[in-house]
């Protein structure tokens, strides 16, 4: 079973925690964490995103910028921006957007069940993006933003939680984006390392890297002290676990650069070999194995036959998949899409709009609008120790950075 365990938190006051916490650093690029940040000395985006203190041709893997993030820290420290806690403790963290409301629970797993898969992975990370969120944690000697797992449901855990939330919380605000952000503290954290220590086995949803990075510092950490036991707070990484039956998958969606040296017309033509082709109003898939295209100015729905799909592998069952075998491949000549500059990848948040501007601007000339991956096919993946495809799940609401820090010493 995989381990939790309570820990020292470094957080903000409560009254500045609106004006730390950050979007997490990969959601944005220079120039939005730039204008996030705008006027606000207090915000997370300096020691996550520490480019946006130094000139704009800053190599992104620099010196320079681990050690902005380094000294950004630090200000936060004497400053006292963040502060630690005097004693171990977890912490429930809630999110509602539109309505819909995920309750996690922020605590430590073990770099160790990573490691030996007790902590589930659907996903392949990138060396380059691995280097750099190993070298920030290092040199921080922190980890500055959760890891977001999830798990079937725990009863035992969904009874706690419920009563627990009906406490006055410990941060509570809305975020610009609309999303409420609420965290209480858990100081007994027994209970909830007693049941979710009983669960079988933890799924990464969101932070493949982050998880990656935290396995390496901690091995290398470990490699560095001849004294090593296995119970050093370096073996130990943030995490917020949500329980699988309230998390929202949205769609991941495509665009794609040119047409294959094909025409409108030829493209429609091939799709409608596929299964049914027809044009829509609607540009949103109703079912699994169905996408939408939006070609020529007009949007047009491909519906699979049910039959040519196997449901039940973990893989070729997946619209993502389907998508690639069936259409990117044969039909646009995209082979890898992890490698080719001809097809870039929308998240679902942006809404079916931004699709069509893209396409309208001339400079795409197709775009695909998918059916959400599930969670049951994210952890069958998992479970069957297989990958995704690339860009099969986007999370919503992001998990925010800042308000819970843990540090490796």
């Amino acid at each position: 079973m995989p381990r939790i365990k309570a820990f020292r938190a470094l957080r903000p006051q409560a009254d500045n925690a609106a004006k730390v916490a950050s979007v997490p650093y990969d959601v944005c690029d220079r120039d939005e964490a730039v204008e996030l940040a705008a006027g606000n000395p207090d915000s997370f985006l300096h020691i996550v995103r520490p480019d946006i203190d130094l000139p704009a041709d800053t190599n992104p893997y620099d010196d320079a910028i681990y050690a902005k993030a380094s000294d950004n820290l630090q200000r936060f420290l004497r400053d006292n921006v963040l502060q630690q806690d005097d004693g171990d403790a977890i912490f429930l963290y809630r999110q509602v957007m539109n309505g819909n409301s995920q309750v996690g629970v922020v605590c430590c797993c073990h770099v160790e069940d990573y490691e030996n898969n007790l902590i589930l992975k659907h996903e392949k990370t990138r060396k380059a993006k691995e280097d750099d969120r190993t070298r920030h944690v290092l040199t921080l000697g922190a980890h500055t933003g959760p890891v977001f797992l999830t798990y079937r449901d725990d009863s035992k855990t969904n009874a706690m939680v419920e009563t627990a939330i009906t406490e006055a919380p410990l941060y509570d605000f809305t975020a610009a984006d609309g999303v409420q952000h609420t965290v209480w503290k858990i100081d007994n954290a027994g209970d909830y390392v007693s049941a979710l220590s009983a669960v079988p086995k933890f799924y990464v949803a969101d932070g493949h890297h982050r998880a990656a990075s935290a396995w390496r510092a901690g091995a290398e950490r470990r490699d560095n002290n001849p004294n090593h036991t296995g119970d050093e707070e370096y073996n130990w990484f943030l995490t917020v676990l949500f329980p699988a039956s309230q998390l929202n998958i949205l769609s991941y969606n495509r665009v794609l650069k040119d047409l294959n040296g094909q025409s409108v017309e030829q493209i429609r033509e091939k799709l409608g070999q596929l299964g049914t082709f027809e044009p829509i109003t609607d540009p949103v898939p109703p079912t699994a194995g169905s996408f939408c295209f939006y070609l020529g100015g007009s949007w047009y729905r491909l519906t699979l036959p049910a039959d040519s799909i196997d449901h039940n592998h973990p893989i070729d069952s997946l619209d993502v998949a389907l998508l690639e075998k069936r259409v990117l491949q044969p039909i646009f000549g995209i082979e890898d899409v992890r490698t080719d500059p001809r097809i870039d990848f929308v998240g679902g948040i942006r809404g079916t709009k931004a699709l069509e501007t893209r396409v309208d601007s001339g400079a795409w000339a197709c775009a695909i609008s998918m059916f959400p991956t599930s969670i049951e096919q994210l952890m069958g993946v998992s479970d069957a120790d297989e990958i995704m495809p690339p860009k099969s799940t986007w999370f919503e609401p992001k998990l925010r950075s800042g308000l819970l820090v843990h540090l490796l010493d």
